[in-house]
């Protein structure tokens, strides 16, 4: 929550204000503080992460957005304890590095949800213990069902307001529900507000895994190193940087979870 990253995030410029990214005259904006899908790219001190030599870039680049957005909504947002119960609606790249974050803090039941089969299976690989699909009119029922009453800790991670009806419906009273999607600005969430307090929920937005890249990442690498973060064995596919419109259109049809852009 750092007010001069936001406001230069807002502005589309570098920390301190100004871009480095020109074409035939005129100014193109840096996203998020970084160049992305570039050979080279001019970026803030602040905006980097020292690591270790020995492992591939195309395995370090996954630590970014999703792996610090999913595993830090677990581990830094919710602070899942050991033998909890865990729900994930929405298996794109950070569900699935939600699943990992679930796994690694030791959860007892993990349930994955989503519309497409190949990400359940996925999913199961990874360790969840049940996968539901989202599209099954009965699918909050049957999670209330399998998990005694509902889950400890539901995570909405497809930046959809229906995902996060379904996450907030299967939180067990006393529970928390996380979301760390980004929906467009004007979709609106509702809840029966006597729920809040008559069943003591918590409803918690988490940012980028409620993450500080220059703590989260090394931590995160080094679980990756013990093998308690196969964050690998979410890649997809690996693509070309001449193929960049290709890897947009893969990340647009819900296929795959994540593509590794190399030069």
């Amino acid at each position: 929550m750092c007010d001069v990253g936001a406001k230069a995030n807002q502005q589309g410029t570098l920390l301190d204000g100004t871009s480095r990214l020109h074409f035939e005259g005129g100014t193109i904006n840096h996203h998020l503080g970084v160049s992305g899908f570039a050979e080279h790219a001019v970026i803030s001190t602040r905006s980097l992460v020292k690591v270790e030599k020995d492992i591939p870039f195309e395995q370090l680049a996954l630590f970014g957005c999703a792996v610090l957005t999913g595993v830090g909504a677990v581990v830094n947002a919710a602070k899942v304890s050991l033998g909890s119960s865990v729900a994930i609606v929405g298996l794109g790249g950070v569900g699935l590095s939600a699943v990992l974050g679930a796994v690694a803090s030791g959860a007892q039941t993990v349930f994955a949800v989503d519309i497409n089969p190949s990400k359940l299976e996925l999913a199961r690989n990874l360790g969840a213990t049940h996968v539901f699909d989202a599209r099954d009119p009965e699918v909050i029922l049957k999670i209330k069902q399998a998990s005694s009453g509902g889950v400890e800790y539901a995570f909405e991670t497809a930046g959809s307001v229906a995902a996060m009806n379904v996450a907030y419906a299967v939180t067990r009273p006393g529970g928390m529900t996380v979301t760390s999607g980004l929906p467009h600005p004007q979709e609106q969430f509702s809840i029966p507000q006597v729920t809040l307090t008559a069943e003591e929920r918590t409803v918690k937005g988490s940012y980028l895994g409620s993450s500080v890249p220059k703590r989260d990442i090394p931590r995160f690498i080094s679980m990756f190193r013990r093998g308690l973060l196969p964050i690998d064995r979410l890649v997809s596919q690996t693509i070309s940087l001449n193929d960049i419109n290709t890897g947009f259109d893969l990340l647009n049809s819900g296929a795959v979870s994540r593509v590794v852009v190399t030069l």
